[in-house]
């Protein structure tokens, strides 16, 4: 999914109409590079579109604590291509209608992976909102495909909102896109008429308020590398570019949500002169100023060598490079993501506060030359402050079902996630209780 350079960066504000609607926008802001930073994140979601909605379900199943729901446009079901670098099954199996396990199969392996710990407990996924869509003429991902990834979520007990009665092709569909709403073309941002980034929205945050047309925020561009393995994210296709939008009332200490937002193949950053489009297009960032929500577009870049063939610049949801944990925890792609997601919740860096020692007093002589003798005195433990996934890593705390427990005490501190925190100290060694 290739964007097109050609397309013309606005200065201002600029009206589109479409048949009747007027669709009022604003330009994507030029890229900031600085480093991503921790910011006051309360819920983080996940969307994607194709190869970025197979990725979106991968990281909502295997962080379903992390994640609070997830919104998906044409995409199958999680692991539908089995295990890695099974290309051939990803083909005909989960983009058409070849043989492919059904969704009570893949439920049943994503229980068995769960009781194994490489993704996080499935009773997470109960309740939470799910958006699906799917176009009537998208032939790339056929609707049955699509259909069993709403199955797929029903046996958790998920809450599935579908919208499969629009005409698209295959593609990220807005109000924005360029391209005619039954096309199947580049850049695959369709426009049919109607706002599906509201209706998505909508379900996962239970409602929104109104778009802005005129962005506030800025676009940060940072160093992917510095979360990929080895410090080489092309080794993983992925390119040295991220960016975030974040809207100025998230940067000036707001509390605010997190979508992380998966372009699909041939939409990344740096494919043949792809540029911004999809984060120009989406009509996210729109959503994102008025509704506290910082956008994470992570970038994918096409990758050919003895190990990985990837030409298109797909996320992996079919295990190239040889990655067999690609869709659960120690996932290449999976877990660089999820390091930018802790580093924008603030999760690695522990604010640890010390109370200050007792001061002794040595007593004046008075008839005598007799000094008084100094007192002895104890410094309390430091208490530590930090998410409940960050205590786990750092080996002050473990999850169980979800939950966190003190190392020693076993107090319960709350959910096991990167956005509830909790204080605790360290009374003796290797015993942590509440502070």
């Amino acid at each position: 999914m290739k964007f097109s350079a050609a397309v013309a960066v606005c200065a201002a504000a600029v009206a589109v109409v479409v048949g009747t609607a007027t669709v009022v926008f604003a330009a994507v802001p030029a890229p900031t590079p600085e480093a991503l930073r921790g910011y006051n994140i309360n819920a983080g979601y996940v969307s994607g579109v194709s190869s970025g909605g197979y990725l979106a379900n991968q990281l909502h199943v295997a962080y379903s604590n992390v994640f609070a729901g997830a919104g998906i446009f044409t995409a199958g079901p999680y692991r539908c291509a089995g295990d890695f670098d099974y290309a051939s099954t990803a083909q005909n199996g989960c983009m058409q209608n070849g043989a492919r396990k059904t969704p009570a199969q893949l439920a049943a392996e994503t229980r068995r992976l769960a009781d194994s710990g490489k993704v996080d407990a499935v009773a997470n996924l109960a309740g939470d909102p799910v958006y699906l869509y799917h176009g009537t003429n998208d032939r790339t991902v056929v609707q049955p495909v699509n259909d069993d990834l709403a199955t797929y979520y029903t046996e958790f007990g998920a809450k599935v909102t579908y919208n499969k009665t629009g005409a698209a092709g295959h593609a990220w569909v807005s109000k924005l896109g360029p391209v005619a709403c039954a096309s199947t073309q580049s850049p695959f941002l369709n426009n049919c008429g109607d706002d599906p980034e509201n209706e998505m929205l909508t379900a996962l945050l239970g409602g929104v308020r109104a778009p802005t047309a005129t962005l506030t925020g800025k676009l940060v561009q940072f160093d992917q590398n510095a979360f990929a393995p080895g410090g080489n994210a092309n080794a993983i296709s992925m390119d040295a570019k991220g960016f975030a939008y974040v809207p100025k009332s998230c940067a000036d200490g707001a509390s605010c949500r997190l979508m992380v937002s998966l372009h699909g193949c041939k939409q990344g950053y740096s494919y043949q002169g792809f540029g911004d489009t999809f984060m120009k297009d989406a009509y996210l960032n729109e959503y994102a100023d008025t509704n506290d929500m910082i956008v994470l577009y992570p970038q994918a870049i096409p990758l050919s060598n003895a190990s990985t063939t990837n030409p298109n610049g797909c996320w992996n949801w079919w295990g190239y490079g040889g990655d067999a944990a690609y869709a659960w925890h120690g996932g290449k792609q999976v877990e660089t993501i999820m390091a930018m997601v802790r580093k924008l919740t603030g999760g690695t860096t522990p604010t640890t506060t010390t109370t200050p020692p007792t001061t002794t007093t040595t007593v004046p002589p008075t008839t005598t030359t007799t000094v008084a003798p100094t007192t002895t005195t104890t410094v309390p433990p430091a208490c530590v402050t930090d998410t409940n996934y960050a205590h786990t890593t750092a080996g002050r705390a473990h999850a169980s079902g979800g939950t966190t427990y003190a190392n020693g005490s076993n107090q319960n501190l709350g959910l096991w996630n990167v956005f509830v925190k909790s204080t605790i100290k360290e009374t003796a060694p290797g015993y942590w209780e509440k502070c």
